[in-house]
């Protein structure tokens, strides 16, 4: 099931480019999460890998306390801007000030491995992050938030986060998840050459780091959003790899 047009009456450029949530794999359900349990047995992964289901529903349960059943604003600054696997019935250009979009959470599945771990985007403290905000309407927030919260609380590195954001609309209250800085997978103050000598050599089972990468520039470019410190490690990492040396 697509998205109806009119979500995207603020954000035109996204009509084309979101993917909808029916043909998302990041739509994640508690068979995959079997198949990968039986992975992890068998390629005698390290524990801790992943968030337990008991842990993950009660911080769920608590950030959420008395909001289950009613409209939820997101924060999106990363994949969840083309490919946020929830249903949502509107989405606004938003900017929220105190936090920063960085490639601050070392990954070791996804985009990495164990041997070479990756690098993914988190927000971390300080400056400005321009995104996008989506409302998930107040009948199915109970049921999109237990898939999203699957997402981005797979491994527990995120803290679920009420923020207040700016957009054309108006100042909303929203969820984002931000890097929790106490995680193993926090990765501070780490400059951008080396960022991108590890983003662009890292690979795991879904793809290139560097895949990602481009593809949130070329999102926010999309949107007409400029992020200069984003910039700047595609351009790095691109010309390790010999590829083009500014963004799309």
């Amino acid at each position: 099931m697509s998205f109806p047009d009119d979500v995207f009456q603020h954000v035109p450029a996204l009509k084309e480019r979101i993917k909808p949530p029916d043909e998302s794999p990041m739509r994640l359900t508690y068979e995959r999460f079997d198949e990968l349990d039986a992975q992890a047995i068998t390629e005698n992964w390290a524990p801790g890998w992943r968030m337990s289901h008991e842990a993950r529903e009660a911080n769920r349960r608590r950030v959420l306390a008395g909001r289950l059943d009613r409209d939820l604003w997101v924060f999106a600054y990363g994949s969840l801007i083309w490919d946020p696997a929830v249903y949502v019935n509107e989405i606004r250009l938003a900017t929220l000030r105190g936090w920063r979009r960085r490639f601050c959470m070392r990954i070791t599945g996804s985009r990495g491995t164990i041997e070479r771990p990756g690098l993914m985007a988190a927000l971390d403290e300080g400056g400005v992050c321009e995104g996008v905000a989506f409302r998930i309407p107040g009948g199915i927030v109970d049921r999109e938030t237990e898939i999203m919260w699957m997402r981005e609380m797979f491994t527990g590195a995120y803290r679920p986060e009420f923020v207040h954001v700016s957009t054309p609309q108006g100042e909303i209250e929203a969820l984002t998840f931000v890097i929790d800085r106490n995680n193993e997978r926090y990765v501070p103050d780490m400059p951008l050459a080396e960022a991108a000598a590890i983003i662009a050599h890292a690979e795991g089972n879904i793809g290139p780091n560097f895949e990602y990468l481009d593809s949130l520039c070329v999102h926010l470019a999309d949107l007409g959003l400029i992020d200069s410190e984003l910039s700047e490690l595609h351009r790095l990492t691109a010309a390790i790899l010999g590829q083009s040396a500014s963004p799309p």
